[in-house]
């Protein structure tokens, strides 16, 4: 599915979801994860596939009902700051062309984690970090809601038709949607329901993405 270019003659925007769309932490998450499960007594693989669907609250909840959830999330806090610090971390393949590639004030960082974690990981793999981040702290709703993209898309002073979305998880996609925006899947063998185009790579997309930005893409897609 092809998307929809915005308006002629306005600035674009590129919003972009952080974990599994630019950087790789899906072995990070999994190790973070093993380790809260071993300090509770847990499964780590039943865990961690609760985890894929759930925010940590909910993950309490099903995994660990019979603790308390605010020490629970303490712990993961705990596990998840450290792995910043120690983890390896990779960007894939063309985020940093891409970022470095994109005007100062065209494109944010839309993170359902937290901005100093972000930028602990932005760090230790050398990717430029915006002026607009929207993390975890900064919405009371987080996605699939619209709240995450439209508060990014208002603190950039854009109008959500002239802002694209890239993500990998059918959350954010659902969340870029419903803020009335371009959203283009990325990383994923397989395109998530409701995206305009998908891309199996980020490689894949990064000239789609800067020609949306320079407002060539209408025309490179014609």
């Amino acid at each position: 599915m092809t998307s929809e270019p915005g308006r002629p003659g306005r600035m674009k925007y590129v919003l972009f979801d952080v974990d599994g769309t630019l950087i790789d932490a899906v072995s990070n998450q999994r190790r973070v994860w093993a380790t809260w499960a071993e300090r509770y007594g847990l499964d780590a693989e039943e865990v961690y596939q609760v985890a894929l669907r759930t925010r940590p609250m909910e993950t309490f909840s099903q995994v660990a009902a019979d603790h308390d959830p605010r020490e629970c999330l303490a712990t993961l806090h705990e596990l998840e700051d450290d792995d910043v610090r120690s983890g390896v971390y990779a960007a894939f393949d063309g985020a940093s062309e891409l970022l470095h590639g994109l005007p100062p004030g065209s494109w944010a960082l839309v993170t359902s984690n937290y901005e100093h974690r972000v930028r602990g990981r932005f760090l230790r793999t050398g990717l430029p970090v915006p002026d607009v981040i929207v993390d975890a702290a900064a919405v009371e709703e987080g996605k699939p809601s619209p709240v995450p993209y439209a508060r990014a898309a208002a603190r950039l002073a854009a109008e959500p038709g002239d802002c694209l979305v890239i993500e990998d998880a059918p959350s954010g996609v659902q969340s870029g949607l419903r803020a009335g925006m371009t959203v283009w899947g990325v990383n994923a063998a397989f395109a998530v329901e409701g995206v305009h185009r998908h891309f199996v790579t980020l490689r894949e997309a990064v000239p789609h993405i800067l020609a949306f930005v320079s407002g060539s893409y209408g025309d490179a897609a014609a």
